[in-house]
């Protein structure tokens, strides 16, 4: 799933000013954090969107997040939906 941010509110949840000091504060974060400031960022939206990856200037991954910005300076996050589903599923 890819949803679109708004790119001030991703800089002042990792409080940071650009797209590249994300990366750099991530180093310093626990994964669980990180999970959680996107998971809450991504909250706030259910409808997917198709990008052209061609117009990504700049990617960070973050364990299974991917943070894309764009030449025009808008921010995406994708992600995979976790399936809580824990249950082996039968051979037969």
């Amino acid at each position: 799933m890819i949803i679109k941010l708004d790119s001030d509110l991703v800089y002042s949840t990792f409080s940071v000013d650009t797209f590249e000091q994300i990366e750099q504060t991530a180093q310093t974060m626990a994964p669980s954090m990180i999970e959680y400031y996107l998971s809450d960022l991504a909250s706030n939206f259910d409808e997917s969107l198709y990008i052209n990856k061609t117009d990504i200037q700049n990617t960070i991954y973050l364990d299974e997040y991917m943070l894309y910005i764009d030449y025009s300076d808008n921010i995406y996050l994708e992600f995979t939906e976790k399936n809580d589903n824990l249950e082996t599923e039968s051979l037969w």
